[in-house]
């Protein structure tokens, strides 16, 4: 099967997967699989974000607030620059010894290095090592989930049912939402029930230690799964034929890795200044408290998995392109003035605000989430789609938090990183409309060149 045929043919095809009218036990397995592995990769992920004003006092001392909250956010983004090198590796693993078992690594490797935060010493105790020590774990992090951010939703694609493909894989990316409300609820609990002296001390710690018995729960799931008809038969081809998945992605696909980057940086984006910017955004823009703005961010993270599998619905009945124009038109003219109403002072103005925000950001996850892994076949479909996601995230989703920061302190306009993200929309927007961004719909696809 080569990358020119029609994106029809590739879809409707059995060999990219079974239809049955009722989803199998091991169907059912592997999605509550690879949405089990997805909130505890953004579990980890988001825990960072939202303790960001605690590390940075912890770690980077004795620097303004917008400092250190500065080298805070320059470390979260540190992970995101070896994702695509993680991505390279274990997408090419994946393609060649199977999504199941390279799964296996990326997630225990993701809960070993969050639980090890959780153990750190602090710069008050072994000085500038503290910090290095946080990058170095932050490092191993990135290069695990990039390889478990596209294996996850490649797994789980490759065994959904074709007219249900959408639903699916935003049920599986709706549980990267959810560990901003877990999180976020266990920072709330503890805050509320330790002084700060040993919030400071310890509190902080105990949801980066949770990580690792989490962990061993997605493992304990993804192995009671197995590996989907359609890579089974690309392993017996495999087995006849030398390649090299790295090579043929590369070979096949540059264009349409390329248009991958480009669709999923505007929800990388997006995304990240949801849940890895807004606690901290509406603290120190915002004047709201640490509890404020964390029950807000709860709620509205809630909302986007809730909100998130009803677009994915909407995008199987009419297919990923609309769903990706209509969102990023949706989202160049609501970022600005949500982002106001994040920093507004009020609390149920900052509500309203990241709700605003997220039924936009769902909307165009109702066709992205979906598509970036449905443009590409089988055989290189882990490689491909890993490579570009993750360049998309390193970019885009892992510089959205500092830019916003830097927007903020250096304009002094609270809304300012509001502007940055409708710029990025209508950017996309153009190129949508512009470019041949393939529709991958298996019932309404054109043909993806």
């Amino acid at each position: 099967m080569t990358t020119s045929e029609p994106a029809t043919a590739r879809a409707s095809s059995p060999s990219d997967g079974t239809d049955p009218a009722r989803p199998t036990r091991i169907q059912k397995r592997v999605l509550a699989g690879g949405s089990v592995g997805q909130f505890i990769e953004f579990y980890d992920f988001t825990l960072y974000a939202l303790s960001a004003v605690t590390l940075a006092s912890l770690f980077f001392p004795g620097q303004s607030q917008l400092a250190s909250l500065l080298s805070t956010f320059a470390t979260f983004g540190v992970a995101f620059l070896v994702r695509p090198l993680g991505g390279l590796f274990f997408g090419a693993l994946g393609d060649r010894i199977g999504r199941r078992k390279v799964l296996y690594i990326t997630l225990l490797s993701i809960g070993t290095a969050t639980a090890l935060i959780g153990l750190l010493p602090t710069y008050a105790t072994i000085g500038a090592a503290a910090p290095a020590l946080l990058v170095l774990c932050r490092l191993v992090q990135g290069f695990s989930a990039g390889g478990e951010s596209v294996g996850a939703p490649a797994f789980v694609f490759e065994h959904a049912p074709l007219h249900r493909r959408g639903f699916w894989l935003n049920i599986t990316l709706a549980a990267t939402a959810l560990p901003s409300v877990v999180g976020g609820t266990l920072f709330l609990v503890l805050s509320r029930t330790l002084d700060q002296g040993a919030f400071q001390s310890y509190g902080w710690r105990i949801p980066f230690l949770l990580s690792l018995p989490l962990a061993f729960f997605g493992l304990w799931i993804r192995s009671r799964t197995e590996e989907s008809p359609a890579f089974q038969k690309v392993l017996e081809q495999a087995e006849r034929q030398e390649s090299s998945p790295v090579k043929d992605a590369f070979r096949e696909n540059k264009a349409r890795m390329l248009q991958v980057v480009l669709v999923m940086g505007l929800t990388a984006m997006g995304f990240y200044f949801v849940s890895g910017y807004f606690v901290s955004y509406i603290q120190t823009a915002g004047g709201l408290s640490r509890e404020e703005s964390l029950l807000t961010n709860a709620a509205a993270m809630l909302l986007y998995a809730v909100l998130l599998p009803v677009w994915g619905i909407v995008g199987d009945r009419v297919g990923r392109r609309p769903m990706l124009i209509a969102g990023s038109l949706a989202l160049a003219v609501v970022a600005v003035p949500s982002f106001a109403l994040v920093t507004s002072g009020s609390l149920g103005l900052a509500l309203l605000g990241q709700a605003l925000f997220v039924v936009c950001l769902t909307m165009y996850g109702g066709g992205c989430y979906t598509f970036f892994v449905e443009i590409f076949t089988t055989r290189t479909r882990f490689t491909s789609a890993a490579v570009s996601y993750n360049v998309a995230y390193a970019l885009f989703g892992g510089t959205a938090p500092f830019v916003g920061t830097y927007l903020t302190g250096r304009t002094g306009v609270p809304a300012s990183p509001g502007y940055y993200m409708a710029a990025a929309a209508a950017i996309v927007l153009v190129l949508l409309l512009a470019t041949r961004v393939p529709e991958t719909h298996p019932h309404r696809a054109v043909v993806a060149a």
